[in-house]
């Protein structure tokens, strides 16, 4: 028996909505079932946001920071992040950026909003040891920003490097656009939204446990495979 020789499949939204209605025994006739699902659709991916995070929606990006090459603005502690993140996980601060011989990071301590209100003078200049992370994104002109402290002390050596947790791409309008995730949670997806579709659908009422029950079963899977891999070493700190 010959094998297809290909491993490319990505299935389209189309196609990811009509295999969840068969999972879930409920016919896909009208404009407005693709209404509903593509809308289910798009609230899964905001859940599975909250649930942890996802490895493939982890992006790099650097401080956009109103110098000529996104440098710190002396004086100025608060900035803007990109729209699309969902939470922040890593900042460090790149001292002489490019210098083969001087380029330095030095990674940012996060702190809780009544730490930062208790610092005394927070025009205090200096090298910028601390941040905090502001979540004020709930609009699509109000985005999530950072306020540092030190406030920076130079406009022309200081740059900020970030991970963060990227929102994932909507469905889109149509039904030929393909979803923004890895194939191995293909799966999780479509059964996330056959269970979607069965708690709007009141003849699939019966059919809910068990789609609730593959779907946790399927997120398990694709998120126990989706974790960091690397070795890890733990040595105790024995104080004297």
């Amino acid at each position: 028996m010959a094998l297809s020789g290909t491993s490319s499949f990505n299935p389209d939204v189309g196609d990811i909505i009509q295999e969840a209605f068969d999972r879930a025994g409920v016919s896909f006739r009208t404009a407005y079932d693709l209404i509903t699902a593509r809308r289910s659709l798009n609230f899964l991916t905001l859940e599975w946001a909250n649930r942890g995070i996802n490895l493939w929606t982890i992006q790099q990006a650097t401080l956009i920071g109103g110098g000529s090459g996104n440098e710190l603005v002396k004086a100025t502690s608060d900035y803007s992040l990109s729209a699309d993140v969902m939470a922040l996980l890593d900042l460090v601060l790149r001292t002489d950026d490019g210098s083969l011989t001087s380029q330095t990071d030095y990674p940012l301590n996060r702190i809780s909003q009544p730490t930062y209100s208790s610092i005394p003078n927070k025009l205090s200049q200096g090298r910028p040891l601390q941040y905090y992370f502001q979540r004020v994104g709930i609009s699509a002109d109000v985005v999530d920003q950072i306020t540092l402290w030190p406030v920076p002390d130079s406009s022309t050596k200081y740059k900020i490097l970030y991970w963060y947790v990227k929102r994932i791409d909507d469905s889109g309008p149509g039904v030929s656009s393909t979803m923004e995730i890895p194939a191995r949670f293909l799966p999780a997806m479509v059964a996330g939204l056959a269970y979607m579709i069965g708690t709007k659908t009141p003849e699939a009422a019966q059919r809910l446990p068990i789609l609730k029950a593959e779907y946790e079963e399927q997120f398990s899977l694709a998120a126990e495979e989706d974790r960091v891999k690397a070795s890890v070493h733990f040595v105790p700190r024995i104080g004297y």
